[in-house]
């Protein structure tokens, strides 16, 4: 008879949205099997994702040196092998994590990987002849593959970390919350299909900052996005950009603290998600049916560009395809639309 399953290697290597889904599964899965221990291997940046969670312990990829190429993946599953592992759940499933998943296999090692769902997404994306239905999220993909390992993951009633104590350097840029509402707007995505046009976000913002009650902090990374942002702020004393003046831990902080998240269909709606905040987002040639939608967030707060007007939507998985015709897609998400849902909620 196999020993019980007592620490499980935890696989999701990039990207920042992608390892923040994977957050919520950890965490219902460490409250619901106390007795089983978690390394997560991904890269040193997301460590800030897991501080807090019983029973994790983080383990950094080196993806530049010591973990770096085939010979690297080799030095990974030696590496993890001394940490005495059971299992391996994969929930990147892709060529560098089936290698080390493979090694642990082979050495008699029980593992699981995700299940992508490929052929459902291609249904929903391809542009005649769709399946416009929602297909199962990655959250729930990933709680599958701990079941193909022996454990169920019940996600009903997911806990969050309580709203972090903000440090004096945060309150610096914030100042003290007081009965103002907090709102974070991240308008920025990987590929520009799935960022809402500049012009609209400034009208967004101009109108929620018209209301001394809200304050507003905007949300980017990168010279480009930094030079944006301060143009969104300019002139206005409850916009703050907070880009390049905090760290990931501090930025974790003060989003927890948010009353609500404004967010492209991007990593920060799924930082915010994991957090346990309302998070509203925007959808150009992306769509929430794809299983991307924000962990435990009603279907309503994701807003969606026209179908009748663009049929073929959604044209991607990522928004990574572009089709002609169809830039101006979000162009149908309207200002109002998007402060009176920011206001409702």
């Amino acid at each position: 008879m196999s020993k019980p399953i007592q620490h499980i290697a935890v696989i999701r290597l990039s990207a920042m949205g992608d390892v923040a889904m994977t957050v919520p599964v950890i965490r219902a899965f460490v409250e619901q099997n106390p007795d089983v221990k978690i390394t997560f291997v991904s890269r040193p940046f997301f460590k800030p994702f897991f501080a807090g969670i019983p029973n994790v312990d983080f383990f950094a990829v080196d993806v530049k040196e010591r973990h770096k190429g085939f010979s690297g993946l080799l030095k990974l599953y030696s590496d993890l092998k001394r940490l005495n592992i059971d299992a391996v759940a994969d929930l990147h499933n892709v060529l560098r994590s089936q290698v080390v998943r493979s090694l642990f296999a082979l050495s008699g090692k029980k593992v699981a990987a995700t299940d992508k769902g490929r052929a459902e997404k291609s249904a929903l994306t391809r542009p005649e002849d769709k399946t416009f239905e929602p297909i199962k999220t990655m959250v729930e993909r990933h709680a599958d593959t701990f079941k193909k390992l022996g454990f169920t993951i019940d996600l009903s009633n997911p806990k969050f970390p309580r709203k972090a104590n903000l440090s004096s350097e945060i309150l610096k840029i914030t100042g003290e919350k007081s009965n103002q509402k907090w709102i974070g707007i991240a308008p920025f995505a990987q590929y520009d299909s799935k960022v809402y046009p500049q012009d609209l976000m400034q009208e967004v913002i101009n109108k929620l900052a018209s209301d001394t009650n809200n304050k507003i902090f905007l949300f980017g990374g990168g010279n480009k996005e930094v030079e944006i942002l301060n143009s969104f702020a300019k002139g206005k004393d409850n916009v703050i950009n907070i880009a390049g003046k905090i760290k990931l831990p501090q930025e974790l902080d003060l989003i927890s603290n948010l009353d609500v998240m404004l967010s492209m269909d991007s990593g920060n709606a799924h930082i915010a998600a994991m957090l346990g905040t309302k998070v509203i987002t925007l959808w150009g040639a992306t769509h929430p049916y794809a299983g991307f939608a924000p962990f435990n967030q009603p279907l309503e707060n994701c807003l969606v560009s026209d179908r009748e007007k663009y049929p073929k939507l959604p044209t991607s998985v990522y928004g990574n395809k572009k089709v002609v015709g169809y830039e101006d897609a979000m162009r149908t998400i309207s200002v109002e639309k998007v402060v009176n849902k920011v206001l409702s909620v």
